[in-house]
């Protein structure tokens, strides 16, 4: 058993569990319906992978790169280290490889308030495996 200070003790719990969790209070977007939003047009994509996979794998076309490990950071209005492209009020989607990690930083977002937020299912794997256009860009392009 693990301990919370505040909840008391608890089972331990698997990356695997978490991300199941994290799917049931999510928004699971589809390579379709993504495109769908991205022709909106007023859609902030935002890739979760490091530099080296997105130089490796490519992209989603005008995405930004915010490895998985500074979202909040930059997401957070009212951190030092809020970048401007972050905007709580704008449909923000999110993806990563596959779909496990933003999964779970959709549920981030949302616990910081983000109140239209989604992830795209699958990852980069199911947008490739659709056929969708990804871009390859320097790995030192911040994007």
């Amino acid at each position: 058993m693990v301990g919370n200070p505040r909840k008391g003790p608890t089972m331990a719990t698997s990356v695997t569990d978490m991300i199941a969790h994290a799917r049931t209070q999510v928004r699971n977007l589809s390579a379709a319906e993504v495109t769908a939003a991205l022709e909106s047009g007023t859609v902030t994509m935002i890739d979760l992978r490091e530099p080296g996979e997105v130089t490796r794998d490519g992209g989603i076309p005008g995405a930004v790169l915010a490895p998985r490990g500074m979202l909040e950071f930059w997401a957070d209005p009212a951190s030092p280290y809020h970048r401007p492209e972050f905007d709580p009020a704008v449909t923000t989607v999110l993806y990563c490889a596959s779909g496990g990690r933003s999964a779970l930083a959709a549920l981030a977002l949302q616990e910081l308030g983000y109140t239209d937020v989604a992830h795209l299912d699958g990852g980069i794997k199911a947008w490739k495996e659709r056929g969708l256009p990804v871009t390859f860009q320097a790995e030192d392009d911040p994007r």
